[in-house]
């Protein structure tokens, strides 16, 4: 292994988890004005739940249909094009009062944020073997639940020291710089070790991570894709697991103040805690994975998803016992909730690309968190309408359902595994 290798590791680890978490800055701020947006500007809940909507129907849907743009025009591309898209959309957020232009530039937003995780998962796999994935995705993914807490953060902290208005404009500039930097520095080992070394070392560090233009018999369509074994299950978990995630990313503050009586800037930190659950659940699981299961990714996600369900039932049952019970119940679902998505969107995604031999690693892991983020696309209009006319209550007890079809479509993808893996050269 070449010496520069681990440095451009590093480089490429870091570069993108930043890329990634700073996508949440863009997106956690919803979800701390939604109270503002409701007594300033007199929205209803399923007006707010429609601009979850006008976010997230783009972004699930532009995953799905043009995943493997990043397999055509390249990850470091690709991705700094869409971050600073996004943040060109949201710059001037701020400085709207109507429903309809707030849906538009967050409509935006979604769709310059759909080719945002594949292409993290393409500039991230390039570089590591494929016996690293569990616990490398494990690691990285703590970007998407410490980007959650910082976005929140920063949103709560503009919105009590300047106001909600002030919540867009800052982020903005962050994602625009990131962008560039991304521009500047992300490279595959191919660029990096290009004219550099004999031919013998290069193909050694290129091997099957080295980036190549898709052709016609390398890009896939959603047909093809679904005959993957495996990949419908994984999709159909990864829906129901963000759908419920992002009913706690989007509504959470808005569930403690108005339901919990807790005050709006009390009501925001103290939903970190299920993001903080998050990184933890994240760090861990990929490493438990790989170390205690001997590398078992679907039973270590099914034990998660079991447990996060069981830790939803406890939110429910304990939610008026105070403070402390709502923090620790919600750390819990935090960690069982978030630890498996990005084993489900990037480890076994990537691994399917690579045992197949084929450079359509963007477009697996773009369908597979495209249809799963089709789940949080419906948490928003589902959300307000079930809180106008029943409860908040309502709403858990819909989750939990959800938690529990998550786990048996889990279940069949496990037996799928086991009664093909010895047939089938894609299996993980």
């Amino acid at each position: 292994m070449l010496p520069s290798r681990n440095k451009w590791q590093i480089v490429t680890f870091i570069l993108t988890w930043v890329a990634y978490a700073s996508t949440y800055l863009l997106r956690k701020n919803l979800g701390v004005i939604k109270s503002d947006l409701e007594s300033e500007l007199s929205l209803s809940k399923p007006q707010l739940g429609w601009l979850d909507t006008a976010f997230l129907l783009p972004y699930a849907t532009l995953q799905v249909l043009i995943g493997p743009v990043g397999d055509y025009y390249g990850a470091r591309k690709t991705l700094s094009t869409c971050l600073l898209l996004a943040a060109v959309s949201m710059v001037t957020c701020g400085q709207w009062s109507t429903f309809q232009m707030f849906a538009i530039l967050y409509f935006f937003n979604g769709c310059a944020q759909s080719q945002a995780w594949p292409n993290c998962v393409k500039g991230l796999g390039f570089w590591f073997k494929k016996e690293q994935t569990s616990t490398l995705f494990g690691v990285w993914g703590t970007c998407v639940f410490v980007g959650g807490i910082g976005g929140t953060s920063l949103a709560v902290y503009l919105q009590s020291s300047y106001g909600w208005r002030y919540v867009f404009a800052t982020p903005s500039y962050i994602v625009a710089v990131i962008g560039i930097l991304i521009f500047l520095f992300l490279r595959t080992p191919e660029e990096v070790t290009a004219g550099k070394i004999n031919k013998a070392d290069q193909d050694a560090v290129n091997s099957k991570y080295s980036e190549v233009k898709s052709s016609p018999e390398t890009s896939v369509g959603i047909l093809q894709l679904l005959k993957i074994p495996m990949l419908a299950e994984i999709a159909v978990t990864t829906f129901c697991v963000k759908m419920v995630r992002y009913c706690m990313y989007m509504w959470l503050p808005m569930y403690l103040h108005q339901h919990l009586g807790y005050e709006k800037t009390e009501a925001g930190m103290l939903s970190l805690s299920f993001e903080i659950g998050g990184v933890l659940g994240s760090a861990i699981l990929g490493y438990a994975i790989d170390k205690c299961l001997q590398g078992q990714t679907t039973k270590g996600c099914i034990i998660c998803v079991v447990l996060s369900t069981l830790a939803l039932v406890m939110f429910l049952v304990t939610s008026n016992f105070g403070i402390y019970f709502n923090i620790l119940s919600m750390l819990l679902f935090g960690v069982f909730n978030c630890g498996p998505d990005p084993l489900l969107t990037g480890t076994l995604p990537l691994e399917i690309g690579q045992t197949s031999n084929r450079n359509i690693q963007a477009a697996l892991s773009g369908f597979v968190n495209g249809f799963g983020s089709l789940g949080t696309v419906l948490q928003g209009p589902m959300i307000g309408l079930i809180v106008q006319y029943y409860s908040w209550e309502a709403i858990l007890h819909v989750m939990i359902f959800i938690c529990l079809v998550g786990t048996v479509t889990l279940m069949k993808a496990a037996f799928t595994k086991t009664r093909l893996q010895p047939q089938s050269p894609v299996l993980v």
